[in-house]
């Protein structure tokens, strides 16, 4: 297989209640797949890109869960040891509107498998070969997946490919440092092509709220940086690029259930359509939130993302005639 798109990174169970409130005796919870950079795998190779995942499960049934999840959606698992520790697992509290919160088992509450992913670990001449490499800031968190995260940048970077970061931030795996996850954090947006955050990542990573000034604020910060997408939620997604472009496309109006990987969604889509296809910049964000819209109308990070008939019927419903 040759990959066109990495993902590198966490790789855990999502475990999401049916219902929405804090945890009582009884409720019943949901096991899904998860992990940011896991999830933008699944999503692109549903769009059909092919794609490989690089990351640590345990020796555990979730962790065979996961993989044999991934071989069935078509993405590679050649580069996924197995370590002998407990495959991370983030726990999901809904919120209204399928809003959630998240707390973990993984470093630094717990030690588990997908941060035990080591350089040697890596087939470093065959990542050399992808033209899209896609992290997530929760692998910044903790060595030794954070040093190979890092590496797995520079390599891609400097052997001509694109580098897609997604902070993630989750203030529970940084034990509440925000001064820490912003030095972590500065080091992979100096070495990305395109970072695509939310909203709500604005004011603890950069300290602005307005998404125009973060996205001027980041491009500023390294010539390699591209594209700076922020995900608007309800209200749709701003991308601008270091050109003077930009886009912004207003949010698709679905019954939301779960917002879990929405914007692992988006960002599998803003790849393929536009890094991978090249396709225009406002052709690309529209696509993107069409893909994440579906996503949020089923529960679980994944089981929503549609593959191109699906996306193309969404479209065709709303009477938009996008080629795909």
């Amino acid at each position: 297989m040759n990959p066109v798109v990495a993902c590198a990174g966490e790789i855990l169970v999502d475990l999401i209640p049916t219902e929405v409130g804090e945890y009582r005796d009884g409720m019943l919870i949901e096991v899904h797949f998860g992990g940011a950079p896991a999830n933008v795998a699944i999503g692109v190779s549903r769009l059909g890109v092919p794609a490989a995942f690089i990351g640590a499960v345990g020796d555990d049934p979730f962790g065979r869960m996961l993989v044999e999840y991934l071989r069935r959606e078509g993405v590679y698992t050649g580069w996924i040891p197995i370590k002998r520790a407990r495959t991370s697992l983030a726990f999901v509290i809904s919120k209204p509107g399928g809003e959630r919160e998240f707390f973990f088992y993984r470093p630094p509450w717990a030690t588990t498998a997908d941060t035990l992913l080591s350089e040697g670990d890596v087939d470093w001449e065959a990542v050399k070969r992808v033209r899209v490499l896609h992290v997530s800031g929760v692998a910044l968190s903790h060595p030794p997946l954070r040093d190979t995260v890092v590496k797995l940048m520079e390599v891609v970077g400097g052997s001509g490919g694109l580098v897609s970061f997604d902070p993630n931030f989750r203030a529970d795996v940084w034990l509440g440092d925000v001064e820490r996850a912003r030095r972590e954090m500065l080091q992979a947006f100096e070495l990305s092509s395109l970072v695509t955050l939310g909203r709500d990542e604005l004011e603890p990573l950069l300290g602005v709220s307005g998404f125009r000034e973060a996205a001027s604020r980041l491009l500023s910060l390294s010539p390699s940086l591209k594209y700076v997408a922020v995900r608007l939620g309800g209200e749709g997604a701003y991308v601008a690029t270091s050109r003077g472009e930009e886009a912004y496309v207003e949010a698709f109006r679905v019954p939301v259930v779960d917002t879990t990987g929405a914007g692992d969604a988006w960002t599998a889509a803003f790849i393929v359509f536009h890094l991978v296809e090249g396709r225009g910049l406002k052709d690309s964000v529209l696509l993107a939130n069409a893909v994440a819209a579906m996503k949020c109308m089923r529960r679980g990070a994944t089981s929503g993302m549609p593959r191109r008939g699906e996306l193309a019927e969404f479209l065709r419903a709303r009477g938009l005639a996008v080629p795909l």
